[in-house]
Parts: C-alpha cells; sequence; structure tokens
C-alpha cells in the first residue's frame, strides 16, 4: 500500500498546514505551477516527489522535471499533467497520453479550482487537486492525498484552509 499526497499550483508558497497534511505518506505527486526550487526542495524533504512544469515554472524546473508522468503504483497507473483539463474537455496532448498509457488515475492541474470526477469514457478517476499557493483566484487552498493498494483507489481525503 502507497500513500499519496497531491498538491499543484504552490507557485512559490508552501503552506506548513500542507507538510503536517503530508506527514507519514510514501509520495508527494506536484501537478505543476511549482514556482520555486524552495518548494520542490521542501517537499523532498517530506517524501520522495513526482512533479511535472506547469505554465509559471522557470528553466530551472522544466529541466528538473517533465511537462508529463506517467507512473504505476501498486497496480495503478497514474498519468499527470500540468494543464490537461478536465472529463469531456481534455487537451488534445492530454487525450493522446490517456489513450496510450490507459491510466487508472488522471491528474492535471492549472484550473485552481479541486476537482474529483470519474470519467466513464476512458474508465478512470480525474483529480485535480486545486491551488495549495496565495497566488490566483481561489480563496480556498486545496490538496488531496489518498492510498493506492493492489490496484484499488481508497480513502481519498481533501485539505482545505482559507488564504
Amino acid at each position: 500500500m502507497t500513500t499519496i499526497g497531491l498538491i499543484s499550483d504552490t507557485h512559490s508558497f508552501l503552506d506548513s498546514r500542507v507538510e503536517k497534511f503530508f506527514e507519514n505518506i510514501d509520495q508527494i505527486w506536484h501537478a505543476g505551477d511549482i514556482g520555486s526550487v524552495d518548494v520542490s526542495d521542501c517537499l523532498c524533504k517530506i517524501s520522495e516527489l513526482v512533479a511535472v512544469y506547469g505554465n509559471i515554472d522557470n528553466s530551472y524546473i522544466r529541466i528538473q522535471y517533465p511537462e508529463y508522468q506517467y507512473n504505476e503504483v501498486d497496480g495503478v497507473g497514474i498519468l499527470m499533467m500540468h494543464i490537461g483539463g478536465y472529463p469531456g474537455r481534455y487537451s488534445a496532448l492530454a487525450k493522446e497520453l490517456i489513450s496510450k498509457y490507459k491510466p487508472k488515475i488522471f491528474i492535471s492541474g492549472h484550473s485552481h479550482i479541486l476537482k474529483v470526477m470519474n470519467d466513464k469514457k476512458y474508465e478512470l478517476l480525474h483529480i485535480n487537486p486545486g491551488a495549495a499557493g496565495n497566488n490566483g483566484f481561489h480563496n480556498v487552498k486545496t490538496a488531496v492525498r489518498f492510498k493506492v493498494d493492489k490496484g484499488n483507489i481508497l480513502d481519498l481525503e481533501i485539505w482545505e484552509a482559507q488564504r
């Protein structure tokens, strides 16, 4: 069993309450717009970091992290990119990658809007963890954690805090 913490759109700010929410997890997945290496360095101190770059990330972050990540964790294929859309409105690249990898979970960020949706067409769970940073139009910061075990997605929890 693996516990994953999921975060996006930190925009150079990491709330200490998110760090607490991510205690005792196995991996942190960051869906882009990290903003600064200080944030990624801090997340690496908490747990193993799997990340992608976002549209605001500089060249240093883009060298460290790819445009998308696909990994299998405890029998669950997970595909993550920053600008990917959501069910019925995926970007062209997201559709291509979903068709290629056939993930059980598709993660994207960018919208600053927390969404957890089943996609019946592609038979996957779409998760957008919203935004955990202070920049953007959102009033509530959000992050997600869940467990994967033997092909199953379990115990999804949402963290939220006022900006």
